[in-house]
């Protein structure tokens, strides 16, 4: 049945000119069909470059939502529109209007997991793989961080800033113990411990890595002489990883971190998205105006010499 799906998606690919852009916690199946796979912020990268006209988005709303941002003249598709993220869901736009209002003056960060909405009143935006450097580079001595504390925590630690935090978490990412990567430390002495800084940071304490989805594959791609690599985040990246290097072994931090959300886009879904071009993600333009400046401000500090 999947075979015939397949073939179904890939001749509709070329009769509508799209793309299929792929995270990497999709399901396996998902993953294979992929025109490219990888991080929220790689696949919107990817959205604004690509030159067709339609862009199926494999992954939850704010994604989709940030591929728009950046394309707004293409059709974007996200084949289950109830793909939500818990941790985006932590705060709202008339959250972030009372933080400036209560902390007057001071920047506010924003991670990308965020709504367009929320994107459109914080000063910058960053992705885990950034935010260390982003928050450095801020002429400002004292910083808003939101929705996730554990990373916000991560920079915190990591850079000479008053940082303030919102109490948002991932779901997901607390399903991970420091436990279980003890227990699995002993198991494989010789592994690699990369998590997410979504991670409770007890968990973050024991890693070898605290990197996000794309660091983790660098990371792998420059430690040749290990073989076996503890992964804590989200399962899917264990197939990713397995795809990108076959002669290694990935153990899953924990069985139980599964983004249900990130679950929802199967094939049937992507190929009814395809055959209908629908459900389509729309951002109001001067929604999406304010959103862009904050994305745009992430690139300009991103040039700046870190500081910290």
């Amino acid at each position: 049945m999947n075979e015939k799906i397949i073939k179904d998606i890939a001749k509709l690919k070329k009769e509508k000119d799209a793309v299929v852009l792929v995270h990497n916690y999709q399901l396996p199946e998902v993953q294979d069909i992929a025109d490219y796979l990888g991080d929220s912020l790689d696949l919107s990268l990817k959205a604004r470059t690509v030159e067709n006209k339609v862009i199926v988005f494999c992954g939850v709303h704010f994604m989709a939502e940030t591929a728009y941002i950046l394309s707004p003249q293409k059709i974007v598709l996200l084949p289950d529109i109830t793909s939500g993220c818990p941790l985006a869901d932590t705060i709202n736009k008339q959250d972030v209007i009372n933080l400036k209002k209560k902390y007057k003056g001071v920047p506010v960060v924003g991670y990308i997991n965020t709504s367009a909405e929320v994107k459109s009143e914080i000063d910058y935006c960053c992705t885990s793989a950034n935010a260390v450097d982003v928050v450095s580079n801020i002429p400002y001595e004292k910083v808003i961080f939101l929705p996730d504390k554990y990373l916000g925590s991560f920079v915190k630690q990591n850079t000479k800033k008053d940082v303030i935090l919102w109490h948002g978490y991932c779901p997901v990412h607390l399903k991970i113990m420091k436990d279980d990567i003890l227990k699995l430390k002993e198991k494989y002495p010789d592994a690699k411990v990369m998590v997410h800084p979504e991670c409770l940071l007890e968990v973050q304490e024991v890693a070898d890595k605290i990197v996000g989805t794309s660091g983790m594959i660098k990371y792998v791609r420059e430690h040749p002489e290990v073989k076996t690599f503890i992964v804590g985040t989200e399962i899917g990246m264990c197939y990713r990883l397995k795809k990108e290097f076959p002669d290694k072994e990935f153990i899953p931090a924990s069985e139980l971190a599964v983004c249900p959300d990130m679950k929802k886009n199967t094939l049937e879904k992507i190929l009814y998205s395809l055959e209908t071009l629908e459900p389509k993600v729309f951002v109001e333009e001067k929604i999406r105006i304010k959103a862009l400046m904050s994305i745009e401000r992430m690139y300009e500090l991103r040039r700046v010499k870190t500081k910290v």
